[in-house]
């Protein structure tokens, strides 16, 4: 069986832990409709080894009931607890014209949308229980950062050219628009 790159992989669910005593296991899936898992042949591990075989499953709360093969214990099944489950990028449909798989982002460049300058390249696509937000690796290096990945701050992706474009907004402690006008002691304003 020939392995797929990491780079490749698309992470679609994450075993939760043990359900019952026979040695099912409920995974939490990141699909848009949880019983995918069953139409993949086989779910691998990040580094492409093979990981599951799912037989059966059924819809739950926060993804499914899987039977799978070769596991038959509720020990087995406890032991897989936190297994990250991954498919290759090819097993995938298609999207749609205007649509995209996040993991399709990694690596594009993301650039001003008003000036066009480079502010980085897109590292990751993190998700801390709010939004999803870009992780941009600076093109001038530094520590990387992130954008939110909502419509006013990411106006345009643009797939076909490989770019994204964007529109940040201040960081904490910068101004906005127009420098105001500086007061000295005695209360008049000067522009400086």
């Amino acid at each position: 069986m020939t392995q797929s790159s990491p780079q490749n992989l698309i992470l679609v669910g994450r075993v939760a832990g043990a359900f019952g005593v026979r040695g099912e296991l409920r995974i939490a899936t990141y699909t848009e409709d949880p019983l995918t898992l069953t139409r993949f042949k086989a779910l691998t591990r990040q580094d492409g080894s093979p990981a599951l075989t799912v037989q059966t499953a059924r819809v739950v709360k926060d993804g499914v009931v899987a039977r799978c093969a070769g596991v038959d214990t509720k020990e087995a099944a406890d032991a897989l607890r936190g297994l990250r489950l991954y498919v290759p990028r090819a097993a995938l449909p298609e999207p749609d014209e205007d649509e995209y798989y996040l993991a399709d982002l990694i690596g594009l460049p993301v650039r001003h949308v008003a000036t066009d300058e480079l502010l980085g390249k897109i590292k990751s696509v993190q998700n801390f229980g709010a939004d999803d937000l870009l992780e941009i690796d600076p093109a001038l290096g530094g520590q990387t950062w992130y954008l939110p990945f909502t419509r006013a701050a990411v106006p345009e992706v643009k797939i076909a050219d490989g770019v994204v474009l964007a529109d940040p907004p201040a960081l904490v402690g910068e101004p906005e628009g127009p420098e105001s006008p500086a007061e000295d002691d005695d209360g008049e304003r000067h522009y400086d």
